[in-house]
């Protein structure tokens, strides 16, 4: 199965040729874009419609903050970088720029004209200024005068106050004044921040409005009481916008000498960066666009003039307002398989079997009552966990600081820099140091992502062990709208493995060997590139080979080079690929037997399955997409399903995805993505839900 073999035998072409291959950040757009077609589509209840929406913003936000920071600064470094796909950075920021134009005034589109019309006839508002009653007047008056006015700082801008360095995201007003102040003054201009701890949605009190939720924005209040801030002058125009900055940690692992403390001082700066993206209300005279953009050091291309609120995921707040069950989906409940319910005693469920979690459809309780169970048994001696994505204040932290405290030896290895969380764990980390439990933060360079439980427990004079394996992270709230897999199992052989991967995470010393685990950045690439190459080889023997695999990203060229050989010797491929894939599939003489589909629904699809029809074993799940980041920069673990009740299933479930003809979508060579609308009753999620779900 050695590639070099098999690459000299089946390479009619030049697989690095860079016209094979798709752009990863044109691809995640494009995944963001089937994410806002859910606000389009009736089949989501409203409020869910609304969601998807936000969701958008929310990811858009992502998305300029990371990915076309780290373009520009390319660029600004002189960089001559190009991806598989050959496209320079100015040339990918060129297509950037004219997409998010059109997907941004698409989402306002939708969002003005048909989301808030339907939540208008559902007796959900939101009253805008121009026709509040005489009594909604009066009280937003009060509202502003006793909650905004005390904590509001507006800045006149002249040489003594310069234009402010506004926070990243931040809403913010431009305006436009005419008149001298006490001062003598008259620099026309200022700056109104939106003070950050007030909500961007009020309700108005029900006996002032008709039946149903009213609500107005904190930015109309604003608006409206603008001129209280500055008595004596006229105000000629008052007018929203927000910047948006780098917010990629440039830590730097050399010379650090306390993580912790390092990324304590690096979070700050995360809210000055470089400016990225203006977005500014379309109103607003093209002097003041002007001005701001000089200000933000920023050009047209990254100008956006937006018909409504310039920070919509804010509105995700409404979701505490509103109580419209009837809006939303239906309530779920999942499942617990017997044997691991809070009256069951699970260490002893798991002796006896493998138990495989498909989460939100069964519930990731189980996980938590074994950590549970853990910090209460007497004869559990040490308990070792990673956590990436978990929150502070979780009920896996709480049990981990209940068995340090109740004396066990408790290693949490902590990822300090996952994105956007770094102060969660940073928290998080500090709760389990003052509980007694060893805190370490993994290796410097490369991100600790795998998910790993390991409990040792003393029984009948020996030490056993018991092991949690997932895709997915320790957080109880994901775990209930990302798709994920768990394993939990009693195999010493595997148990053996997770604990030598910890021993690489806490210590020190060369790479040991793995029995069943794969372990990036070690083996688990090499492993995955030797199971495509072996399909290839029976495919051209027998002619009967097939692969599957499901993941968020496919962008690890070596990867994708195996799979391009590998069709060219006849294998069945399907790919299932959530985000950006830069594969491109059907292409003559390279691609031609490769499918990838992406599903997008009510679950956020996290999963990562790899099957492989002629291996034993032939299915892993992993922490790991399949891309350079996660194989070559992190530390990962891939884990095979070895029980062929569970292998059974877990084929079966991966066939209900590619029978999906309602809730996905399927790539095509240029890049595009066509949706499927078949039968309403495949979608795989609803049938998991049915089958799986209670």
């Amino acid at each position: 199965m050695e590639g070099s073999v098999l690459s000299e035998e089946i390479h009619p072409i030049d697989v690095n040729n860079p016209e094979f291959y798709l752009n990863r950040e044109l691809g995640h757009l494009a995944f963001n874009q089937r994410v806002l077609a859910q606000a389009l589509d009736e089949d989501h209840p409203l409020l869910e419609r609304l969601r998807f929406l936000l969701i958008f913003s929310a990811n858009l936000d992502e998305f300029f903050e990371i990915r076309v920071a780290n373009l520009k600064k390319d660029l600004l470094m002189q960089r001559e970088i190009t991806g598989i796909d050959g496209l320079h950075a100015t040339e990918v920021l060129n297509r950037i720029s004219t997409i998010c134009h059109e997907t941004i005034n698409q989402q306002y589109d939708i969002l003005n004209n048909i989301l808030l019309p339907a939540l208008q006839n559902e007796k959900i508002r939101f009253i805008a200024r121009d026709i509040w009653t005489p009594d909604q007047d009066l009280w937003v008056k009060k509202f502003f005068k006793r909650e905004i006015l005390p904590v509001i700082s507006p800045i006149g801008l002249d040489p003594a106050h310069p234009f402010p360095r506004l926070v990243n995201k931040s809403l913010n007003f431009i305006v436009s004044l005419e008149g001298k102040d006490a001062f003598g003054r008259d620099t026309g201009l200022a700056i109104i921040p939106a003070p950050r701890s007030l909500p961007r949605l009020v309700q108005l009190p029900d006996e002032l409005c008709e039946d149903g939720v009213n609500m107005v924005f904190l930015s109309s209040m604003i608006h409206a009481h603008a001129y209280r801030l500055f008595p004596g002058m006229k105000i000629k125009g008052s007018y929203q916008f927000r910047i948006t900055r780098n917010s990629d940690l440039e830590l730097d692992g050399e010379g650090v000498e306390d993580l912790a403390r390092a990324l304590r001082g690096e979070l700050h700066t995360r809210r000055f960066g470089r400016a990225v993206r203006l977005e500014v209300a379309d109103n607003c005279p093209a002097p003041l666009v002007n001005f701001l953009l000089r200000e933000a050091g920023l050009t047209e291309q990254e100008l956006y003039q937006v018909n409504g609120p310039v920070n919509l995921n804010r509105m995700m707040d409404m979701m505490n307002i509103i109580d419209r069950p009837d809006l939303l989906y239906p309530r779920m409940t999942p499942n617990i398989p017997s044997g691991l319910s809070q009256k069951d005693n699970v260490f002893d469920s798991i002796s006896k079997k493998d138990y495989l979690l498909h989460h939100p459809f069964e519930s990731f309780a189980p996980v938590i009552e074994l950590i549970h169970q853990a910090a209460k048994d007497p004869n559990v001696v040490a308990i070792k966990q990673t956590l990436y994505r978990t929150g502070a204040h979780s009920p896996v932290v709480s049990a981990l600081i209940e068995a340090a405290r109740s004396g066990k030896e408790v290693t949490a290895v902590v990822e300090l820099r996952a994105r956007f969380d770094e102060e969660d764990n940073l928290e998080l980390a500090s709760r389990l140091q003052d509980a007694g439990a060893l805190v370490v933060y993994g290796v410097v360079g490369y991100k600790t992502h795998a998910k790993m439980l390991l409990i040792v427990r003393r029984e009948a004079k020996k030490l056993v062990r018991y092991i949690h394996l997932g895709s997915g992270n320790y957080h109880a709230g994901t775990t209930r709208v990302y798709t994920d897999y768990s394993l939990l199992s009693a195999d010493q052989i595997l148990a053996e493995d997770v604990h030598k991967v910890f021993h690489q995470l806490t210590g020190m010393g060369q790479i040991e060997e793995m029995t069943k685990v794969l372990n990036a950045p070690f083996n688990l690439k090499q492993k995955l590139i030797e199971l495509i190459n072996h399909e290839a080889q029976v495919a051209k023997e027998q002619g009967d080979a097939h692969i599957i695999m499901k993941s968020n990203g496919l962008t690890e060229p070596s990867i994708i080079q195996a799979l391009y050989r590998a069709s060219q010797a006849g294998v069945k491929i399907d790919l299932i690929v959530r985000g950006m894939c830069c594969l491109r599939p059907g292409i003559p003489g390279v691609s031609e037997t490769i499918q990838v589909r992406s599903v997008i629904g009510r679950f956020l699809e996290h999963s990562r399955v790899y099957y492989f029809k002629n291996s034993l074993p032939s299915i892993y799940c992993a922490s790991a997409d399949l891309m350079e980041r996660n194989l070559n920069r992190r530390v990962e673990t891939g884990f095979p399903v070895e029980n062929p009740e569970l292998t059974g299933r877990v084929l079966a479930e991966l066939n209900m995805y590619l029978e999906d003809d309602w809730q996905s979508w399927n790539l095509q060579a240029d890049g595009s993505y066509t949706r499927n609308r078949g039968n309403p009753d495949s979608g795989v999620q609803t049938r998991l839900l049915s089958t799986l779900a209670q």
